[in-house]
């Protein structure tokens, strides 16, 4: 399945109820799989984000469809990248002319 990686940044909602961030977290993960998506691994971090999420989705219209379902919950703003392993890079390099 793709592998996507979410750089989110709590909005000011989310920090104010950051206390609730683990849980919230959890709750997601249980939503994602409704729509086919796994999250992989989520880390909070310090730096310019605030939490990494990795996740797995079938298709980038699912990925896209927890990215939309996450922020219109009102505690990240998310920037999401489409992450290939080394299998599939070397698939798209056979590619090259």
């Amino acid at each position: 399945m793709p592998t996507y990686i979410a750089l989110c940044n709590f909005t000011d909602q989310g920090i104010r109820t950051v206390e609730e961030t683990t849980r919230r977290a959890e709750a997601v993960k249980q939503a994602a799989k409704k729509l086919g998506v796994d999250m992989r691994e989520t880390y909070w971090t310090i730096g310019p984000f605030d939490l990494i999420t990795v996740v797995e989705a079938p298709d980038d219209e699912s990925a896209t469809a927890f990215a939309l379902s996450v922020g219109a919950a009102g505690n990240v703003r998310t920037q999401t990248l489409r992450a290939f392993s080394a299998e599939e890079l070397n698939r798209i390099l056979t590619k090259l002319p």
